[in-house]
């Protein structure tokens, strides 16, 4: 079995997933960017500016710069030509998943452990559907939050299988922010040295 901590890991499965258009496609792109180097994140067809389709996605290591989304757009536009999905003209929009992105894969609240979130689940757990709160601890079948609002009557801590998340994303804090810029840095710093060592070869 893989170890689901490893980000490197770009064949993890997504535990959120899209349906209807999205998800076609994304069984049309995601071959495209597990290819590149790139894991899909999120893809969703929205009416802005007539129609958009807003493909997220990021590298193995989290990072995403412009060079890496124009290379995915130039990659994807076209396969989605020829298999031609969509039956109106769109805007295609690449992108990071942002710092308060969407969280789909286990690894995310594994790398992201210790912040806030924002999930709601398929199924009621203690009463409830949402939930906010910090994730203190990620497992293989599911995640423990520490709520910050406690309703009369809650556990501060509740458990959520992955199996019952229906869409999660991290909440924007200070403490995110500084944890976000430091990974980013630590990546591309590694990106670097490893480009050194290829060139020294």
């Amino acid at each position: 079995m893989s170890d689901m901590t490893n980000a490197d890991n770009e064949l993890e499965p997504r535990l959120i997933t899209e349906t209807g258009l999205d998800q076609r496609l994304a069984d049309i792109i995601e071959p495209v960017l597990v290819g590149l180097g790139f894991r899909l994140i999120r893809v969703r067809m929205m009416n802005q500016n007539g129609a958009t389709m807003q493909v997220m996605a990021e590298r193995n290591d989290g990072t995403m710069t412009v060079q890496d989304c124009e290379e995915i757009s130039m990659a994807i536009s076209p396969v989605l030509d020829v298999e031609d999905p969509i039956d109106k003209e769109y805007h295609l929009e690449v992108s990071s998943p942002g710092i308060d992105r969407p969280m789909v894969r286990k690894s995310d609240f594994v790398r992201w452990q210790g912040h806030l979130v924002k999930c709601e689940t398929s199924i009621l757990i203690d009463n409830r559907k949402r939930f906010r709160g910090k994730i203190v601890e990620a497992g293989v079948d599911g995640f423990t939050l520490e709520r910050d609002q406690v309703a009369y009557g809650e556990e501060q801590k509740v458990t959520i299988p992955f199996t019952a998340l229906s869409d999660a994303k991290l909440i924007l804090t200070d403490d995110l922010i500084r944890d976000a810029l430091r990974a980013d840095k630590l990546a591309k710093a590694q990106a670097a040295n490893q480009n050194e060592a290829d060139d020294q070869e």
